[in-house]
C-alpha cells in the first residue's frame, strides 16, 4: 500500500474513497472498506493523524497506532491511504474546501461511507452535501452494536473476547521492547517489557494468553502487586522464543484473560502460578 502526506502527492485518477480515522479498524469500518474494494475504482483511504479529538483538545484512548492501522489497511487490499495532518486549520476547512483539497484533487469519484459520516468545519458535510458537489456516493449500512466507544469499555473491563467479537480479530497492545527489572529471568519465565505510547488503551490489569511473533504469550498487564510495584508494566513472555527484542516494535495479541493480578504467599507460589498460566495459554483459542 502507498502511504502519502499529501494529496498532492497521489495522481489524480479514477478513485473510491472512504474518510474516517479508523481507529481499530473494527467491523463497522470494515463493512465501509468491502465496498470500497468493490467499487471498480482505485480503492483509497483519507485518514487522520493526529486523531481529531486529540487534536482539539480532547482526551481519547486509541484502539491502535497509525503504524498499525496502515498496516490493517494495507492487509485489507487498500491501494493508496492520505494520511492528513489533522490541524486546527484542518478542523477550519468548509466541507466544500475540504472535498476541493481532499478528494477532488486526487481524482475521487465515488466516496464510500454511511449515513451518518460528517465531515468539515462544525461537521456540516454529509452525503447529501457531496452528492451535490458531483460525487457518487455509495451508502453502507452501521454494524449494530459495533462502534470504537463500546470497543473500548470491554477492553477496559479486560473482556478481550467480546471486544474481539466487534474487531474482528484479537484485542492487540503494541510498544517498544525496553529494558524491565529482569525479574522474569531469574523466576525462569523471561518477558519482554512493552512500552505502549502514550495516548494507546492499555486494557484492564490481569493476566491474559495471547501471542506475538507467531508464538503464543503469557502476558502480564499491571503494577506486579506481589514485589510491591506502582508503575504499570506490560510484559510478555513469548513460549519457545530465543532472541533478542530490546529495542524492538512488538504487537501482542490478547485472546483471553486469564485472571487478576495476585499477591503469592511465596516466590516459589508465585512460580507454580505463572507454570499454571502458560500452560493455560497453550490451550487457549484465538478469537
Amino acid at each position: 500500500m502507498k502511504v502519502v502526506h499529501s494529496p498532492r502527492e497521489l495522481v489524480p485518477r479514477d478513485r473510491a474513497v472512504a474518510i474516517g480515522s479508523f481507529d481499530g479498524v473494527h467491523l463497522g469500518h470494515r463493512r465501509v472498506l468491502e465496498t470500497l474494494l468493490e467499487s471498480g475504482s482505485t480503492p483509497t483511504v483519507v485518514t487522520f493523524d493526529p486523531h481529531p479529538r486529540l487534536a482539539l483538545g480532547y482526551g481519547v484512548e486509541l484502539l491502535s497506532t497509525l503504524e498499525r492501522r496502515l498496516e490493517l489497511l494495507a492487509e485489507l487490499g487498500v491501494a493508496e491511504t492520505v494520511v492528513v495532518e489533522f490541524t486546527l486549520d484542518v478542523a477550519r476547512l468548509e466541507p466544500e474546501e475540504f472535498a476541493r483539497e481532499f478528494l477532488e484533487a486526487i481524482g475521487t469519484r465515488v466516496i464510500v461511507a454511511n449515513d451518518g459520516f460528517r465531515f468539515g468545519r462544525g461537521r456540516r458535510g454529509d452525503l447529501s452535501l457531496l452528492r451535490g458537489l458531483g460525487f457518487e456516493v455509495l451508502e453502507t449500512p452501521l454494524v449494530e452494536g459495533v462502534s470504537s466507544t463500546e470497543i473500548r469499555r470491554l477492553i477496559r473491563d479486560g473482556d478481550a473476547r467480546g471486544a474481539a467479537r466487534l474487531l474482528g480479530r484479537p484485542v492487540e497492545v503494541e510498544g517498544t521492547v525496553v529494558a524491565g527489572d529482569a525479574r522474569g529471568g531469574t523466576l525462569g519465565f523471561p518477558t519482554a517489557n512493552l512500552a505502549p505510547p502514550a495516548n494507546l488503551l492499555v486494557p484492564a490489569y490481569g493476566i491474559y494468553a495471547g501471542a506475538a511473533l507467531g508464538h503464543r504469550a503469557a502476558v502480564s498487564i499491571g503494577t506486579n502487586p506481589h514485589y510491591g510495584g506502582e508503575e504499570r508494566r506490560v510484559e510478555a513472555f513469548l513460549l519457545d522464543y530465543e532472541g533478542e527484542l530490546y529495542g524492538e516494535r512488538l504487537v501482542v495479541e490478547l485472546w483471553q484473560r486469564l485472571r487478576d493480578e495476585q499477591v503469592f504467599a511465596s516466590e516459589q507460589a508465585l512460580i507454580e502460578r505463572i507454570a499454571r498460566d502458560v500452560e493455560e495459554t497453550r490451550r487457549a483459542t484465538r478469537p
